[in-house]
């Protein structure tokens, strides 16, 4: 039962805020710098209850939960909306580099994140990084496209879309972590979706 709460609590974690953000958009007047200050205070807040729970504070919510307080505190210094809007772009390049660069220095950085849950191959865990980096690659390219030529309503239609994406993408990768792990009682992999945070 703890393992569900803890789960429960991961999921409110990496989802709490950027679902917050667009309630507060929608629900508020459609006022982008009133669902940034939403956006910065969840995402404290979703940090200090993940450590309050695990005890630790997972890297890939630590990261999205920085990229959000930059972004979101520039939006706010300089009451211009395009920062919380890059975020995205910026996050998802941020972890493509992390991941292909890694890759082409002959190094797994997934593994490094996910090696201990999942037992695979090196050149599984290769193919599967590769993956992450293009799916980082193409979410970073159509935020730029859809923030530069669309309207407040769409872009933030967009982020909320990318959430059940995240998850779509990482189910979609579950066959191929099946085929490849290399313990067969291991063969319930539950991957974390690549793009929790907005």
């Amino acid at each position: 039962m703890a393992g569900s709460n803890t789960r429960w609590v991961r999921t409110a974690v990496d989802y709490g805020a950027p679902i917050a953000f667009a309630v507060t958009f929608f629900g508020f007047g459609r006022d982008m710098l009133l669902a940034t200050g939403v956006l910065v205070a969840a995402s404290v807040l979703a940090l200090v209850v993940g450590y309050l729970v695990e005890r630790r504070i997972a890297p890939l919510p630590l990261i999205a939960g920085i990229f959000a307080l930059v972004f979101g505190g520039l939006t706010l210094i300089f009451d211009d909306p395009s920062f919380v809007k890059m975020k995205l772009t910026f996050q998802n390049a941020a972890f493509a580099a992390a991941l292909l660069g890694g890759v082409a220095l002959g190094k797994n950085p997934l593994k490094l994140l996910l090696g201990d849950s999942l037992k695979m191959a090196d050149a599984a865990w290769r193919t599967l990084t590769i993956r992450y980096g293009l799916y980082f690659v193409a979410i970073a390219i159509a935020n730029e496209a859809v923030w530069r030529t669309q309207t407040d309503e769409i872009w933030v239609g967009f982020r909320v879309a990318v959430l059940p994406l995240a998850i779509a993408f990482s189910l979609a990768q579950v066959p191929f972590m099946m085929k490849h792990l290399q313990q067969p009682e291991d063969r319930n992999p539950a991957p974390e979706p690549p793009d929790p945070g907005v």
